[in-house]
């Protein structure tokens, strides 16, 4: 009778598997686990130094001037005059500043209404035309985005101008003879209608380019099923289209509440907040309150006051944005 025997070295070691290695997990270092966590945090480094540095460090010297009497005087003294919350409440107690506050409000409400509305239908229209048409619609675009704001509002100026201003020649020649010397900058409304126009001009393409590009994300196959069921072009847009760009929407709209809402430039080079200060918004009003009447002091609250504003819309839109998530959950 014979006797078999397994060999030793065909039985597996305790603790590994059939090739001999032990199993995973087992045998790692956990130094090299640690490091390997905390790798992301470390490549963040850069970015939020560069953060601290760039947008942190002057955040914090506005607030500190926003509580100081800072003048001409205090400036060629060197002198540092505190006074607690003195410029805060000498805004918020005048007419001048919620008279700004509803002026911005109502500019911004109505430039992105305008520049929400023609850039969705720009958009839809780049994803209907043909290959040369798109690209030849979305090379003006660009050029128009990629204009710098001083070169466009310079332009707009020449535009408009009262005496040899081509926007006034056409209507002269159309029988608008009242409008050959007509001063766009004279007057409140015009002067924020010549600004509107300049803002919206700039604006399209970011809206038009982002909701194009959300559009190809969008499947055929959706726009074939919808046909099927009889559904014409409106309830194509209602039910497959607007669904999908929603977010893209949501989110571009938030964006430019906060472009338009800060806008300087075009409102100071066009007209410097005139006439009579009457188309200046809060970013304007607080370069008028600091640097051009040198209240320095008094232009840092005010600038605190928007920085705390926009911070509010942020706060809202995450909230927003956060809120969507979980019921999409």
């Amino acid at each position: 009778m014979s006797v078999q025997t397994e060999r030793a070295d065909a039985v597996p070691a305790a603790g590994t598997g059939k090739t001999g290695a032990p199993p995973p997990g087992e045998g790692q270092n956990p130094t090299r686990k640690r490091g390997g966590a905390s790798a992301p945090y470390l490549l963040l480094l850069p970015a939020l130094a560069a953060t601290a540095v760039l947008l942190g460090w002057p955040l914090v010297k506005n607030g500190m001037l926003s509580f100081q009497n800072l003048n001409p005087r205090q400036l060629i003294l060197h002198l540092t005059e505190w006074n607690g919350i003195d410029n805060y409440q000498e805004v918020l107690s005048g007419s001048d500043f919620w008279n700004v506050v509803v002026r911005t409000v109502v500019f911004t409400a109505a430039n992105v209404v305008l520049i929400m509305v023609f850039g969705t239908l720009v958009g839809l229209l780049l994803a209907r035309l043909g290959k040369r048409m798109r690209l030849t619609l979305l090379l003006g675009l660009v050029l128009a985005w990629a204009m710098p704001m001083i070169a466009a509002t310079t332009v707009y100026q020449w535009l408009f101008a009262q005496r040899f201003g081509v926007v006034n020649w056409i209507l002269d020649k159309l029988g608008w003879h009242s409008m050959a010397d007509y001063n766009w900058l004279g007057s409140q409304f015009s002067t924020f209608s010549v600004v509107t126009l300049l803002i919206v001009w700039q604006s399209v393409p970011f809206v038009a380019i982002n909701l194009y590009a959300a559009t190809t994300t969008i499947s055929k196959e959706l726009y074939e099923a919808a046909a099927l069921d009889g559904a014409g072009a409106w309830k194509s847009f209602t039910s497959v289209t607007f669904p999908f760009l929603r977010p893209f929407l949501w989110a571009t709209t938030f964006l430019e509440i906060i472009w338009v809402f800060k806008s300087f430039t075009q409102l100071f080079a066009m007209n410097q907040g005139g006439p009579d200060r009457l188309t200046e918004t809060l970013p304007v009003y607080a370069f008028v309150e600091g640097v051009g009447n040198q209240h320095f002091g008094m232009g840092a609250a005010i600038s605190f006051l928007t920085i705390l504003i926009l911070l509010a819309l942020t706060a809202y839109y995450l909230r927003t944005v956060i809120k969507q998530e979980e019921d999409e959950l």
